[in-house]
Formats: structure tokens, C-alpha cells, sequence
């Protein structure tokens, strides 16, 4: 076998010598390649090696001349005039030309010598099956580039490229994703409140019934009632009143008073008690030491129960911000030196969530979950519009969970109670009669809050797999209408496809993570019920 390394400087030609066994081979370089030959050297193939390994080349008809433009960096051995083999040394680019006896290029060929790329390959297949990088090298510098499935994916095969390679090298990474990731984010909120109010107020009016006409009272911010006197009956019709003093008819006629149904035999007091609308009002009226009296109680409960049920759902792609609201806004008038102004608050189920897909499927969650309603508690009032407060109940947290996995990210358990109690300094605290003279309140609300989240990885999906809520929804006919009572067709219903939870690939237990427990010893099972009824969630009577 010959080796012919053979270098050319301007028009100058160099003989090549090599030994062969016991002879001698020798070579003359006839010149420099024509231009011809220099422009199908700009159109030769491109070579591919790693360090310390080699490509035969098969060639179409004998050489006499090989020449590589840098032996530092590949190396060609001659085994026969039609074939060669070119040999990885060190890293970089390089030129190789074989020309035959006339001077005529018959091959040449631009060599790039790397790291074993054959291997770097194979290592970033393993480690990521599903991902697909393409490895290139140049003048000592590797490029990595295809895509991957997950964005992480990215720094870790550049990692894994230079621990194979060695920190020296200079790895350059133009990787992109596949497909952009997204995640649906699906939030639960649920809240119970009970509110319970007692509220009692005591008024009382006395008017004088002698002559003086004196009038008095207590009130608890309105006037009870009204006292007058009845005198004239001048308008009032007089009929026949024996049958109502057991006498013969016409034995005697009176007024008669159409309003109370009653004879009128003397002038009378007439009592008209102020009942506000809503108001549960207790009273009584009459006379009393000479005194005309009347009293009411105002009695007031109110118990109630709300509850809101929110299941706000968004998708958006990995590393983007979403936001959804489901609600309105209310006007709050604002005041300044150009005048007046009209500003809008938001209120309703927000929700506003940042996801940023991890490795192994698992997903970073930052979230934004808001509930408010427009409540008259704290309600002020701004030249003569009442601007109405809101009630709020909000969470923001980051967690991490796998995709189809659900947290419990905040909640709240609430019970407040307070009363008061309002009274006449002295007169308040008499025995019995006091309670004329106070009034009192009483209030307990019970709130309980739990708000939970589950995100999912998912992909576009074709249009036919995409149910709406008004698919299925038909007006019923006359039959359907008058003689079933429809008020929508059962034809045509569709059922609206579940979500489904991407697969999540994990080397071993995380946290947080179900791990199979060993199988329980077979035992006797004792109830759980008590002397006082079964036992709450959390407890168990199991020994």
C-alpha cells in the first residue's frame, strides 16, 4: 500500500515519494488543475468524518497525484490507482483532489473531521427517543439541529453533547419545538355562605287623653303611629242601632262608621299604626292611666344561602400568559379638576394563569383566581349616586403538577358572629318595660370556599371531534310543545367528549406522587359507629 500526501504551491509541482514494501513508487505531478478542473472542485461532494475513522473511495479511473490541503486535519491512504481511503485526524475542514496522469481532477472533495458524531448521535436518540436532532460539525464546532418535544430537551442535549465531546468544544443549538405545547387549565370553584339575622327595635307613643293634648314617645328612627280624635260626624250616615243594644227596631239611631263597621255613640280616639314595606311589625294600641298608648315591636329574621359554582377553563401555549373573565363591570364617578369622570371595575369569575411545560411532562402553574361580587357593605355615596363596594375572594399561588393532576390551591372556612344592642340611656335597662326602649341585632354568616385547579396537556384535534354547546339543540314541534311540555327536541343530542390526560413518562416516584402500598393482613372489620353516630371524615375506629 502507497500513501500519497502530496501539497502544491503556485505553479510548482512536488514529487511525492513512498515506499512500498522494498521499492520505491514515485509520482510526478504533471501542474495545477485547469480551470475546468477548478470549477468542478467548487461542485465536490462533502465529506463527513469523525476522528479516527475513515471512507473508502472507489474511484473511476487510475491516479497518479493526491493531494490534501491540510494533513493536520485528514489523511489518505492509496491502496490501488482506482481506490483510496480518506482518514479523520483532527478536527476542522479540509480539501482532498486526486488527479490522473493528464492533469484532470478525477475526484475531489471538501472533508469536515469532528467529534464521533455516529455516536453523539446515537447517545441523544437514546436519551431522547422522541425527539429528532440532526448533529453537524464545522471547523471544530458542533451545531445541533432538528426538534424536540419539550423545550428543556434543548439545554439537555447540549449538556449531553459536551460531556461527550469534552468542555472544550463549542456546541451551538438551533433546536425547535415540534409542536408548541399548550395547556388547558381547568379551575373549580366552589363556595357555600348562610347568613342568619335577628334583628328586634321597640317603639312607643302616649298622647294625653285629658285636655292638655300632651304627646310623647320613643322611636327607634320612625314614628309608629298616629293618634287622633274622631269628633265630627256630621258626614257619617245614621241608621238603626236597636238590634245592637237589644231594643225594638227603631228604638234608636246612631252614626255609623262604614270604615270600622261600628256605631259611633261619643267622640272616639283612632289609632293608624306606620308599617314600612318589608318591615314584621308587633304592635298594640289603646288606653292606659287616662293615656292614650301604642306600642310596636319591630321583629325582623332573615336567614339565607347562596352558593357558586365556577368552572372557568383556558388553554393557551407554554410560557404565555392567558387570562378569562366571566362577569361585567359597574361605573364608579370619579372627580377632578377637568371634570368628572366615569371609570369601569371588573367583577365576576377572573382567572389568569402562566404555564411553563417541564420535563417529563409535568407543568409550572402560575395562577390567578379572583370571585367578586358587587355587595351594598361598604356602598358610599358620591354626590348623590351611591357607588356600590364588592366582595372578593382570591388566590394566587405557583405550583407544579403533572398533566390530568388536581390541587386544592386555596380555601376557606369562615364563621362570624355579632350582635348589638341599641337602647334609651336608663329607660333601656328597666325590667319588662326596658325592652321599649332598645333594640338589638344579631348576626351570623358561615362561609366555606375551596378552589381547585387541574391543568392538561393537550393538541389540536380535528373539527368533527369538537362538540358545541348548541349541537343537539332543536325547538320542539306543536305535539312536543303542547302535549309533552318540551321546551327543546330530543333529537339530534350529542355527548360532549371528556378530556383526556396526556401520558406522563417518569423514571422513578415524585413528590407528591401515589406509590403502591403492600397489600393489607387480612382482618376482622370492626363498625365504625358510635355511641353518638358515625365517626367524621379523618377518624377511623380501626385498631
Amino acid at each position: 500500500m502507497a500513501r500519497f500526501t502530496t501539497f502544491k504551491s503556485g505553479l510548482a509541482a512536488a514529487a511525492m515519494t513512498a515506499a512500498i514494501g522494498t521499492g520505491t513508487l514515485v509520482g510526478a505531478l504533471v501542474g495545477m488543475p485547469t480551470a475546468a478542473s477548478a470549477q468542478s472542485a467548487k461542485d465536490g461532494k462533502l465529506l463527513i468524518l469523525s476522528i479516527g475513522r475513515g471512507q473508502q473511495v472507489n474511484l473511476g479511473s487510475n491516479i497518479t497525484d493526491v493531494v490534501v490541503a491540510d494533513p493536520n486535519i485528514a489523511d489518505v491512504e492509496v491502496k490501488t490507482g482506482r481506490q483510496i481511503y480518506i482518514l479523520g485526524k483532527g478536527p476542522g475542514e479540509t480539501t482532498v483532489y486526486a488527479t490522473d496522469a493528464a492533469g484532470h481532477t478525477v475526484y475531489q472533495a471538501t472533508v469536515r473531521v469532528g467529534s464521533n458524531m455516529d455516536s453523539v448521535s446515537q447517545m441523544l436518540a437514546l436519551a431522547m427517543p422522541d425527539s429528532k436532532i440532526i448533529v453537524t460539525t464545522m471547523n471544530g464546532t458542533i451545531l445541533l439541529t432538528g426538534t424536540v418535544n419539550q423545550p428543556e430537551e434543548a439545554a439537555e442535549a447540549e449538556a449531553l453533547v459536551k460531556a461527550f465531546t469534552g468542555g472544550n468544544t463549542q456546541v451551538l443549538t438551533r433546536l425547535k419545538n415540534a409542536t408548541p405545547l399548550q395547556i388547558n387549565l381547568q379551575v373549580r370553584i366552589a363556595e357555600v355562605s348562610r347568613s342568619l339575622m335577628k334583628e328586634i327595635s321597640g317603639n312607643l307613643k302616649t298622647r294625653d287623653h285629658g285636655g292638655t293634648g300632651i304627646l310623647g314617645g320613643v322611636y327607634q328612627g320612625r314614628d309608629i303611629a298616629d293618634i287622633s280624635s274622631v269628633t265630627n260626624v256630621d258626614n257619617l250616615p245614621v241608621i238603626d242601632a236597636s238590634s245592637a243594644f237589644g231594643l225594638p227596631a227603631k228604638s234608636i239611631s246612631l252614626p255609623f262608621n262604614p270604615a270600622t263597621g261600628q256605631f259611633i255613640t261619643s267622640p272616639y280616639t283612632q289609632y293608624k299604626f306606620n308599617v314600612p314595606a318589608g318591615t314584621n311589625v308587633l304592635a298594640a294600641a289603646g288606653r292606659l292611666f287616662g293615656m292614650d298608648v301604642a306600642a310596636a315591636f319591630d321583629l325582623s329574621e332573615k336567614a339565607g344561602l347562596s352558593s357558586t359554582l365556577a368552572n372557568p377553563n383556558l388553554t393557551t401555549v407554554s410560557g404565555e400568559t392567558a387570562e378569562f373573565l366571566a362577569g361585567g363591570a359597574f361605573p364608579v364617578v370619579t372627580s377632578s379638576n377637568n371634570g368628572t369622570n366615569v371609570e369601569y371595575k371588573n367583577y365576576g369569575v377572573n382567572l389568569t394563569y402562566t404555564p411553563t411545560v417541564l420535563s417529563d411532562g409535568r407543568i409550572s402553574l402560575r395562577v390567578r383566581s379572583e370571585v367578586s361580587d358587587i355587595s351594598s357593605q361598604g356602598a358610599v355615596r358620591f354626590g348623590g349616586l351611591e357607588v356600590p363596594a364588592t366582595s372578593t375572594r382570591m388566590a394566587e399561588t405557583t405550583v407544579e403538577l403533572g398533566s390530568g393532576q388536581s390541587m386544592m390551591i386555596a380555601g376557606l372556612l369562615s364563621n362570624t358572629m355579632g350582635s348589638s344592642v341599641d337602647k334609651m340611656p336608663g329607660a333601656g335597662d328597666l325590667p319588662v318595660l326596658g325592652a321599649l326602649f332598645k333594640s338589638n341585632g344579631w348576626r351570623r354568616n358561615e362561609t366555606e370556599l375551596m378552589i381547585v385547579v387541574t391543568p392538561y396537556l393537550v393538541k389540536p384535534v380535528s373539527e368533527s371531534q369538537i362538540v358545541l354547546p348548541t349541537d343537539g339543540l332543536h325547538s320542539p314541534n306543536d305535539l312536543e310543545r303542547i302535549l309533552l311540555g318540551k321546551v327543546t327536541s330530543d333529537k339530534g343530542e350529542k355527548t360532549r367528549p371528556m378530556p383526556t390526560i396526556a401520558p406522563i413518562v417518569s423514571n422513578g416516584p415524585e413528590l407528591g406522587s401515589v406509590t403502591d402500598a403492600p397489600a393489607p393482613l387480612a382482618k376482622k372489620v370492626k363498625s365504625q359507629a358510635s355511641a353518638t353516630g358515625p365517626s367524621g371524615p379523618g377518624f377511623s375506629f380501626d385498631n
